[in-house]
């Protein structure tokens, strides 16, 4: 039996990630803002009964400190963390009424990460030669390169990238796992605003098989679709100049301050 905590849990990658590990008999720990939504998603798992939601921000990391450390207390200790959380807002950075805009996403999916994993590290170390462990970040196909209108996202993401490379080597005498799983294009919520087309786009449930896959054997590092991960190789060894004139006219998601 696992222990497993998901930030991001009410829907998209986060909620399908809580259904199938609660198929294979996971504890699990779900957090997100939306409270009845949570309970709903409780509800409908196996066991429900067993599961702990905790309705909070994770840009608030004393709420979420408190919450990783409740569930500690009640289970043991978490086998798996996965900090899902993630926002996605397009932004331009010649207008000054963005720089909110970036903050927010910076906060979230950067910052929340690492309060995410943070709260976990100690007990995991205790318990790491008896007990396989993993930290899993959740990346993006576009931190890997910058991705015109998405500056805050794709920085976000990059810097997601980067921090669990550090945190992995920091953390290989312990024995825990940092796996980093960078998605491509996943039918989600966030995606379906989308109204530009997306390459190689996965149904959710597809990604989320595969991405237990990847954590069950301590992956370091995958990008889900494999079709997706050639791309990137590809978009790494674009020289600049190359990359420029492919993406310089590529569509945009809408700016999010223009929804205001």
């Amino acid at each position: 039996m696992q222990n497993v905590f998901i930030t991001g849990a009410s829907s998209g990658i986060g909620a399908e990630l809580a259904r199938r590990y609660a198929q294979q008999g996971a504890v699990l720990g779900l957090v997100a803002r939306r409270k009845e939504v949570l309970e709903q998603l409780r509800q409908s798992l196996p066991n429900s009964e067993k599961h702990f939601i905790y309705p909070l921000d994770v840009t608030d990391h004393a709420a979420l400190a408190g919450a990783a450390r409740a569930f500690t207390q009640a289970t043991g200790g978490a086998h798996i963390v996965i900090a899902n959380a993630g926002v996605s807002m397009g932004t331009l950075s010649e207008f000054t009424e963005d720089i909110p805009i970036f903050e927010q996403v910076i906060a979230t999916n950067l910052l929340a990460t690492v309060a995410t994993f943070a709260p976990f590290i100690s007990d995991m170390k205790n318990r790491a030669a008896m007990q396989s462990c993993r930290l899993v970040g959740i990346g993006s196909v576009a931190g890997i390169r910058g991705l015109p209108g998405a500056e805050a996202y794709s920085a976000s993401k990059a810097a997601v990238i980067s921090y669990c490379e550090s945190l992995r080597v920091e953390l290989r005498a312990s024995d825990i796992k940092v796996v980093t799983i960078c998605p491509g294009y996943i039918d989600t919520p966030m995606t379906q605003v989308n109204q530009y087309a997306m390459p190689f786009l996965m149904p959710v449930e597809k990604f989320a098989q595969r991405a237990i896959a990847a954590i069950a054997s301590g992956d370091s590092y995958r990008i889900i679709p494999w079709q997706m991960g050639w791309v990137a190789k590809l978009l790494r060894l674009l020289p600049n100049w190359a990359f420029d004139l492919a993406f310089s006219k590529a569509p945009h998601k809408a700016r999010a301050a223009n929804k205001e």
